[in-house]
């Protein structure tokens, strides 16, 4: 197997994020439009933050706009109490820890020694490589 985590790597430049002064329906809004469920949040210095999911914004309209998508624009994406967020690793891990992360979420953030994100490995990029080892006559 490949020993380099960047060989899997899409690009922070393709991949689709959030900032994390968004309001909660800019990220609504870009969730919808960029077809995922879950995206990371990034400050605007570029650094990881976290991790927000759709049922984590379902609960905040809940909870803080009482199911009003106007009063949506006045809360921030950080107000919001996050279920989980995606664990980053650093482009030095080990594919062991890559895996290990890989099958506990969908997708890995990667981040430089300054915590700066680079991009995303997505656990079906994974997948995708052992199964072409695996069974290279299909």
């Amino acid at each position: 197997m490949n020993n380099n985590v960047l060989f899997f790597l899409t690009p922070k430049a393709m991949c689709a994020y959030l900032y994390d002064d968004y309001t909660m329906r800019q990220a609504l809004e870009k969730m919808e439009t960029a077809g995922f469920a879950a995206l990371p949040i990034l400050n605007r210095r570029g650094e990881y933050r976290g991790t927000l999911t759709e049922g984590d914004l379902l609960w905040g309209i809940k909870n803080m706009c009482y199911m009003d998508i106007r009063q949506a624009e006045a809360h921030r994406i950080m107000e919001i109490t996050r279920r989980r967020d995606n664990l980053p690793v650093r482009v030095t891990a080990s594919m062991h820890d890559l895996v290990e992360r890989a099958g506990r979420q969908n997708f890995v953030p990667v981040v430089d020694d300054k915590n700066a994100f680079i991009g995303i490995i997505t656990r079906s990029a994974i997948i995708k490589y052992c199964s072409q080892r695996l069974f290279p006559e299909d």
